[in-house]
């Protein structure tokens, strides 16, 4: 397995770079990819960027001031990618991965290289540690899109993936001229009329199940074209079936093409979603994780279910 040494040795010798993000973009590997490029772009590197999605919105800021190049990429990185799966429509690239750079303890790797360090809160965290390992200087612009990767996946710093360190490298990033108020402001204080329908529907429909310590959520695609939400409104809205009280594992179940469910897991310590999205195939992290399902709604909620009651049952035996 890679280390820091070893991400820095390959990037400094590399050009002609083609970095790539999971499909369904988040905060952390667009933040990552993000301020890498930025990074290499200040060394002399040329660098592309591909994601199997269009980047939300709210993250296109990330992106300003970044020129790419159009070339044959000579090496191709992925950031905060567990799974070449999670490539979407880019997976053929997965084995043609030179450096994949992440932070998920269920990671499997799929480079010819990987550096996973399981206990970051994000893998922006790495990135923050790489980047002046290559060189290169942490900008204010550089440092807004690592603090965007470290705030968005940990919720703030309230999930319990922000460790110590996580809150030291945040720091140092503010002290490089991250405007973390304005991040939390975008990030987690505003929301579109749509999203407050939506969030609306989904409350009024929210499901509990084994004694009220599984929650579930159902976005189907009706439920999507009636309040007219667009992905960037479904940000944020995994997070919510863990907050009310007493619930240990809540999931949001999202229609995709093809009978497929996207499953998104939340838990409250102790217990653990990534363990339960195993059993499907999926992973992540112990707080938060994901798997896909396909089937129909009823019979794929209902298998999910049933994973969280025997997790839960295992607890309450202990």
């Amino acid at each position: 397995m890679a280390n820091l040494e070893d991400a820095a040795h390959f990037l400094r010798g590399a050009d002609k770079i083609l970095i790539l993000s999971h499909r369904s973009p988040d905060g952390d590997t667009l933040g990552c990819a993000s301020a890498l490029s930025h990074a290499l772009i200040a060394l002399g590197k040329s660098v592309m960027f591909r994601c199997a999605d269009p980047v939300p919105p709210k993250f296109t800021y990330l992106f300003e001031g970044i020129e790419y190049g159009e070339f044959e990429p000579e090496h191709i990185v992925t950031v905060d990618v567990a799974n070449k799966t999670l490539l979407g429509s880019l997976e053929p690239y997965g084995d043609k991965t030179d450096f994949a750079i992440d932070h998920h303890a269920s990671c499997r790797p799929f480079a010819k290289e990987t550096w996973v360090e399981g206990t970051a809160g994000a893998a922006c965290e790495l990135i923050a540690r790489l980047i002046p390992a290559l060189g290169a200087e942490i900008t204010p612009k550089i440092a807004d899109c690592l603090y965007t990767g470290i705030s968005t996946d940990t919720g703030c710093f309230r999930y319990p993936n922000a460790s110590a360190n996580t809150y030291r490298i945040a720091a140092d990033l503010l002290e490089h001229g991250a405007n973390a108020a304005e991040i939390n402001r975008l990030m987690f204080d505003t929301k579109s009329r749509a999203a407050v329908a939506l969030l609306k529907r989904l409350y009024g429909d929210m499901e509990f199940h084994c004694d009220g310590k599984c929650a579930v959520f159902c976005l189907t695609s009706d439920v999507i074209a009636e309040t007219g939400a667009s992905e960037d409104d479904l940000d944020g809205v995994s997070a919510m079936v863990r907050q009310v009280e007493g619930v240990l594992l809540g999931f949001t179940l999202r229609e995709r093409e093809g009978g497929v469910w996207k499953v998104s897991m939340r838990a409250t310590n102790p217990a653990d979603a990534s363990a339960v999205c195993a059993k499907f195939g999926g992973g992540g992290h112990k707080g938060a994780a994901g798997c896909s399902l396909t089937g129909e709604l009823e019979d794929v909620k209902a298998r999910v279910v049933a994973a969280c009651g025997e997790a839960i049952k295992a607890l309450e035996n202990k």
